[in-house]
């Protein structure tokens, strides 16, 4: 098995809640795209710049075997899934554990003091 193929599930588990804990207006949406696209691009450099230390010091090894070839600095590309599935699984499980269930009429004439 390939370190790539490892990694794959992982993307694809954020990308799907991704999809699915997308926020519900576009303004909301474009906002989440635009700080989703910040936060890859810090976590892509850092991840190239601590990776390739640690790859070029010793500290970790990969079997080339196992490896896809491309590297970013001393990085294999694989090391970079991890990362992206972070930034696109974090706020989509933060969108989907804080929204709120639509209200219902019973609920609004609560809210005004009505009968329950």
């Amino acid at each position: 098995m390939t370190y790539l193929l490892i990694s794959l599930p992982f993307v694809v588990v954020a990308l799907a809640a991704a999809w699915t804990g997308r926020p519900r207006t576009a303004a909301a949406r474009r906002r989440r795209v635009v700080a989703t696209a910040i936060a890859a691009g810090v976590l892509v450099v850092l991840t190239a710049v601590f990776d390739s230390l640690i790859v070029g010091t010793g500290i970790v090894a990969y079997d080339d075997a196992r490896r896809s070839g491309w590297a970013i600095g001393l990085a294999p590309v694989e090391d970079f899934l991890y990362p992206l599935a972070g930034v696109l699984l974090l706020p989509a499980v933060w969108t989907l554990v804080s929204r709120r269930p639509a209200a219902t009429p019973l609920d609004e004439r609560a809210d005004r003091g009505g009968a329950r």
